[in-house]
């Protein structure tokens, strides 16, 4: 009778669960509220911005100054830093072996054309003796060999001349072009060498170089402004920290190839510099005007998110959201321009992304208050 009745409390335990079970599976999970959140329809406006890249400034044109023969430095013809026009006298070095040597070699080309002389008036009187049979043939051949020796004597003396008087030249060290010069690297009294001692470094600075370097995808863009740009057009700023250089630039030089294991390009812009505030190896940013007056889908910063490296936006329709794809632009401030995936007129979640999904419910009404807690009866 014990054993019976143990059986049946097991059976109607079982049955209890079992009817439990079957409950909870015909109910199923309990469908999440929808998600509070704040939408904005998308729209095409004008697009503002600017492309940066680094950027160096260099000079259109930069020598170092060697001397090109040895000596000791005897002046200096400047002031360190300051503006030389071309042709001017930079630095003098010890002439005076160079100028005894030129003296000297303007007496050898003296003596050799005594020399000649004599040589040409012996030929002249013994080809007349010749012709009356007075002298020997070989007379007359010696005496005009002697004369074509006097002859080349003579021009190897003047060409010495010419190379003594280069040397004298070399004394003087001049500007090659109107810029600016840096600080001396001697002083007086300084032996230098041939083409060994560096002077110093003379550089152009009006107009100047920036140079930057873009992807070769940039190569199509950069030309079309290249052709597009004007001097009064304000395409490309430079920029060094917080300072705007007042000056817009163009495109001068577009390298010739791609950097094959970069992928870049090299661009030269130039830049005018009337008060010389540009100096070359400064470093700074270019600001490259983008997309001036044209439409663009423009969206907050906030409503997007990122997956492993992707960007997507979530899309409402029908108070239920659907997770987009995009490709993000430029940012500007709070916002960012969207190049693809977006179109004007849709509708975007920009407020509470974080907790949605795919396909999530969505209540873009005000969140109701929670109901008030009824009081407790009074016994």
């Amino acid at each position: 009778m014990i054993l019976k009745l143990v059986n049946y409390s097991a059976a109607v335990f079982l049955l209890t669960l079992a009817a439990c079970g079957n409950k909870g599976q015909q109910g199923g999970m309990p469908t999440p509220p929808p998600v509070n959140v704040t939408v904005q329809q998308v729209g095409a406006s004008s697009a503002f911005y600017y492309d940066e890249y680094p950027v160096i400034v260099r000079a259109l044109s930069e020598v170092e100054l060697r001397p090109q023969i040895n000596g000791y430095i005897t002046a200096i013809h400047f002031v360190e830093g300051d503006r030389v026009k071309k042709g001017q006298k930079l630095y003098s070095i010890d002439q005076q072996q160079y100028e005894a040597n030129y003296q000297q070699a303007l007496a050898n080309v003296a003596v050799y054309e005594a020399n000649l002389s004599k040589a040409e008036k012996d030929v002249v009187r013994y080809r007349e003796l010749g012709k009356a049979d007075a002298i020997a043939k070989q007379q007359i051949d010696n005496a005009e060999a002697n004369y074509a020796a006097a002859q080349k004597q003579l021009d190897a003396a003047k060409a010495a001349v010419q190379g003594v008087q280069t040397n004298v030249r070399y004394t003087s060290i001049t500007a090659p072009f109107d810029g600016t010069i840096g600080i001396s690297l001697v002083r007086l009294g300084t032996s230098v060498s041939a083409g060994q001692t560096i002077l110093n470094t003379i550089s152009s600075d009006d107009p100047i170089a920036a140079d930057i370097t873009v992807d070769q995808k940039e190569i199509l863009r950069f030309s079309k402004l290249q052709s597009a740009a004007k001097a009064s057009d304000s395409t490309f700023m430079l920029v060094f920290g917080d300072q705007n250089y007042p000056y817009p630039g163009k495109i001068s030089v577009i390298d010739r190839a791609v950097d094959a294991q970069t992928g870049t390009i090299r661009m030269r812009l130039t830049f005018a510099n009337p008060d010389h505030t540009l100096r070359s190896g400064m470093s700074g940013k270019l600001r490259v005007k983008a997309n001036t007056g044209e439409q663009a889908i423009i969206v907050p910063f906030k409503a997007v998110t990122e997956q492993l490296g992707e960007f997507f936006v979530y899309v409402a329709d029908s108070n239920k959201v659907s997770q987009r794809r995009i490709q993000l632009g430029k940012q500007i401030n709070r916002d960012v321009v969207i190049k693809e995936g977006l179109k004007g007129g849709e509708t975007i979640v920009v407020e509470g992304v974080q907790n949605l999904r795919e396909g999530s419910a969505i209540n873009t009404a005000p969140p109701q208050a929670p109901a008030a807690t009824p009081a407790p009866a009074k016994k």
